[in-house]
């Protein structure tokens, strides 16, 4: 279990009770990861609200943001480009769909499919 600090609590802000026990976050409501052979993910190429550039899209991902961001930063690293992950997916600039699934399967990411573009 994480320490207890200020920030971890929940709710109350400040209590003149001393013997008063703040309830404190301890991460039990994150996301379990699933096993990435079980991950259904879709790989598309996406152009809009991005000013006509192209992404490399990866949507689907179940699990924890730290292994969502973990992988981005894989597939970001292997392709020598930017992009961000978070909300679920991950974001990886320019058209690099073909190599993203590639990358996905080495990693155990069975049920990829590549779609759109």
């Amino acid at each position: 279990m994480g320490k207890k600090t200020k920030k971890n609590r929940i709710g109350v802000v400040y209590s003149t009770n001393d013997n008063y026990d703040y309830d404190h976050d301890d991460g039990a409501n994150d996301v379990e990861d699933i096993a990435p052979n079980q991950q259904k993910l879709r790989v598309m190429i996406d152009r809009k609200q991005r000013g006509g550039k192209e992404v490399t899209l990866v949507t689907g991902f179940v699990g924890s943001e730290d292994s969502l961001k973990e992988l981005g930063k894989f597939l970001k690293q292997k392709c020598g480009v930017g992009g961000s992950a978070k909300n679920g997916e991950m974001i990886v600039q320019g058209n690099q769909r073909d190599k993203v699934v590639t990358l996905l399967k080495e990693k155990g990411y069975t049920q990829t499919k590549a779609s759109g573009g």
